[in-house]
């Protein structure tokens, strides 16, 4: 049993590396040229497949960690919902699908859910608690965010370009944290954290950039 989870885990940190790679690498060339889509791409099945393995080792007996178990869904909404935003740049569409508001409403469950988590960990003292809310929050934010994108469809703007972005530096966030926390083995408040405020600067970059060249 243990030599075929410990495949399993090999498999989960190949493709977790691979998709590691292709989000650095999409992020330094140029926005919407080929070679971008086919590493956004490999980003996305490499960390779709990563964190889909996660998942169910996260409660396998001596492996169980509920805190890994909702990132790797997490990660799954946000590669998911950012590639969903793509199909909004067609002016077609003119309304959010059941696959976009379940996806999405998914994720307000799970987040809302961790907020709660991290509240009653800090009220018994349990203060690595505190990422619950922190991810939860951002998760909180990103679907509220998605249902008043559904709701604004009409409105010519490029709103879901600032989406794409957002959810797809957000897995990379979640990816760069996996890698540190997991493959170098650092595993204090630090480490959980500083990418996903670098991650953010970052985001907040490329939104005003966005709506800039919109003005």
């Amino acid at each position: 049993m243990e030599e075929t989870l410990r495949i399993f885990i090999y498999i989960h940190a190949f493709f977790g590396g691979l998709g590691l790679i292709a989000g650095l690498g999409s992020i330094t060339v140029k926005k919407g040229n080929l070679l971008h889509k086919r590493l956004g791409k490999l980003f996305s099945v490499g960390m779709i497949i990563s964190s889909l393995i996660s998942i169910p080792i996260s409660w396998l007996p001596n492996h169980k960690n509920l805190f890994l178990f909702l990132i790797g869904i997490f990660t799954i909404y946000l590669v998911v919902s950012g590639n969903r935003m793509i199909t909004f740049k067609s002016r077609k569409k003119k309304h959010a699908n059941a696959i976009d508001k379940i996806t999405s409403g998914t994720m307000l469950i799970l987040s809302s859910f961790m907020i709660v988590l991290g509240v009653y960990g800090l009220f018994n003292g349990h203060y690595v608690h505190i990422l619950f809310i922190l991810f939860g929050g951002f998760g909180l934010f990103l679907t509220v965010m998605d249902f008043i994108f559904y709701k604004n469809l009409s409105n010519p703007t490029n709103n879901w370009l600032i989406n794409h972005v957002r959810k797809m530096i957000g897995a990379l966030i979640a990816s760069i944290t996996a890698f540190i926390v997991a493959g170098l083995g650092i595993g204090n408040l630090i480490a959980w954290i500083l990418p996903s405020v670098i991650g953010t600067i970052y985001i907040i970059y490329w939104r005003r950039k966005l709506t800039a060249n919109t003005e």
